[in-house]
């Protein structure tokens, strides 16, 4: 009795802020939560979204449907309202080092992209392209990729013979395509040795490079560079780095393409949860910090934002990667399943609720003569 007395302030204390997002604990709606163990109130109050998502990965708490119930969260800005000491530490631990610079900027490529080629093969469907599809006049995965790959090489205006360099190649699907489609060569760079050794084989007999390397080491000519889904890692204390290494690498009629997922407002690190569990030492960039670190550097000639593209992208890899899971190896468990449907499920709330968006810039160090004409 006694211990029931003490949980129940926390049970009313967190229903209370659920109620204001329309969740209900032990609700029958999809987005309502099943809770499974007492002390999950107290836990995630103490500690916020780092235990949120802890706590599910333990199996504490259940929702019928996870990213309805985190989509009524952050549409309701509950994660404004609960702080905890983990995220005061990391917002101070990022103001006081660099955490994407030395060592510290191959850690993301080790924890994440090095789990496993077979995971993400099982998750991302034909092409193994880790990034948001485009969706205008796609119907599935596969096509929105491909549709997505297209698009950057014309807003690039690639023709055969133009050297391109990709920042962040990943496993090498966008150099390919580029290379097959549009005749150009190329070099791809990356921290994850899993992806530039699948890259090499991807892109054996093409006349592409494949590098494990940091972008800031690069000191070569490029005609066209893009980069895709890496921005993400390079951190706001980099930003004025990275623009000016790009800028080095092109000639005064060059092209840069970034494709990058974007906050609405200005931080310098990311939620605790996902900085332990999915991307350590990440952040998203917000269109001021971007605009900033561009200035007397390029001209934006296009800002194209499809953000909600990648909620039914995020969808597709979740129906894969459900169906892949008996096939998979025995280190992918229960946890880790728990941790990637929470990941997953999370970040389409965030696209949904429009906390978050996918921004594809196109930059030029002069100015396009006449304009850029930008094609959708």
């Amino acid at each position: 009795m006694k211990a029931d007395v003490a949980i129940q302030p926390f049970q009313d204390r967190l229903q209370s802020l659920l109620g204001d997002a329309d969740i209900r604990i032990g609700g029958n709606r999809p987005w309502d939560i099943q809770v499974h163990d007492p002390h999950f109130p107290a836990r995630v109050l103490a500690r916020g979204s780092l235990a949120l998502g802890e706590s599910y990965m333990d199996g504490w708490w259940d929702a019928q449907s996870l990213d309805g119930f985190m989509f009524h969260l952050l549409d309701a800005r509950i994660d404004q309202r609960a702080h905890s000491l983990a995220e005061i530490w990391d917002a101070l631990r990022a103001q006081l080092l660099n955490l994407q610079k030395g060592r510290r900027s191959y850690e993301v490529g080790e924890r994440h992209y090095d789990l496993g080629n077979d995971l993400y093969r099982a998750m991302l469907g034909k092409r193994l392209v880790y990034s948001c599809g485009y969706w205008r006049e796609a119907g599935n995965l596969d096509d929105a990729q491909e549709a997505k790959l297209d698009l950057i090489c014309r807003k690039l205006g690639l023709r055969p013979g133009m050297r391109v360099l990709d920042i962040g190649c990943g496993w090498g699907e966008a150099l390919k395509f580029a290379a097959e489609r549009y005749g150009v060569d190329g070099v791809g760079i990356t921290i994850s040795r899993e992806q530039a050794a699948f890259a090499r084989d991807l892109c054996a007999g093409l006349p592409i490079e494949i590098r494990v390397q940091d972008y800031r080491e690069l000191e070569e000519h490029f005609d066209r560079i893009l980069s895709v889904g890496m921005f993400e890692h390079v951190g706001v204390k980099n930003y004025r780095a990275y623009f000016d290494v790009a800028r080095r690498c092109l000639p005064d009629d060059g092209l840069f393409l970034l494709h990058t997922i974007g906050g609405n407002h200005s931080v310098t690190h990311t939620d605790p949860w996902i900085g332990r569990y999915i991307f350590p030492n990440s952040m998203l960039p917000s269109a001021a910090q971007i605009a900033d670190a561009t200035e007397d550097v390029f001209v934006i000639e296009d800002w194209h934002n499809f953000g909600t593209d990648y909620d039914r992208t995020l969808q597709a890899w979740r129906s894969n990667i459900e169906a892949a899971w008996d096939r998979l190896p025995a280190r992918y468990d229960e946890r880790f399943r728990r941790m990637w449907r929470y990941y997953l499920a999370s970040s389409m709330a965030a696209f949904r609720a429009r906390r978050i968006q996918l921004w594809q810039l196109v930059l030029s160090p002069r100015g396009v003569p006449g304009g850029y004409i930008a094609p959708r």
